[in-house]
């Protein structure tokens, strides 16, 4: 009788153990959540950032608008396979990296965890106005791969990763990068929210979604 007892106490410890043991599937449904609630403006870093809802449309929308976003409208497009979402706040100036090409890119950003409903990291604070994120960027037939420069690197420093989340490559396809020659001149600003699966290394190893908003400049 003890012996069984002790075999059905057990057995409840690992079913309890089970229960709390959160899996993969279990995460992938919290940041679906999440992300659904943000573009319903449902969370304070939603209302934080924008000041209406997301209203989003297709690839084929996009195309069809010319590869542009209505901001006016909070307009995102999502791009089915990677689940990430885009807002081409500016286009940019300049040129565009094209293919063959080998370009510097310098940006500013802002990320918050879409998750935890918090900004997470930032090099637009003061203590980091000198040292914009700075990345490696090449076009290979429109596929855009790219690393970030460690020494100059706040996402390396703090991800421990020099890799580029795929989320911040999408854009390239349809922005221009350029510098600043004239006071007309705007560098190209986007907003995304980027699924675990397309982010940085700490996003991707414990399943949370970000918001980002990036500038995109041509370094020297």
């Amino acid at each position: 009788m003890k012996k069984l007892l002790f075999l059905l106490c057990s057995l409840a410890m690992l079913v309890a153990a089970c229960s709390d043991t959160e899996t993969y599937a279990d995460k992938r449904k919290k940041e679906n959540a999440a992300i659904s609630q943000f573009l319903t403006r449902s969370t304070s870093v939603a209302q934080q950032v924008m000041e209406k809802p997301i209203t989003v449309i297709s690839e084929l929308d996009f195309e069809n608008a010319g590869y542009k976003t209505n901001v006016e409208k909070n307009e995102y497009v999502l791009f089915d396979g990677s689940g990430v979402y885009m807002q081409i706040v500016r286009e940019g100036c300049g040129d565009k990296i094209s293919s063959g090409q080998t370009a510097s890119v310098l940006m500013r950003f802002d990320e918050y965890n879409i998750l935890q409903d918090t900004i997470q990291l930032s090099n637009n604070l003061l203590a980091f106005q000198h040292i914009p994120e700075k990345m490696t960027v090449t076009n290979t037939y429109d596929t855009f791969t790219a690393m970030f420069i460690s020494e100059s690197s706040l996402m390396t420093s703090i991800y421990g990763s020099t890799s580029v989340p795929g989320g911040w490559l999408i854009p390239m396809r349809y922005i221009k990068v350029g510098r600043q020659t004239s006071p007309d001149d705007e560098i190209a600003k986007v907003r995304l929210i980027v699924p675990s699966a397309q982010g940085q290394a700490d996003a991707s190893q414990n399943i949370y979604p970000c918001f980002y908003e990036i500038t995109y400049e041509r370094g020297l």
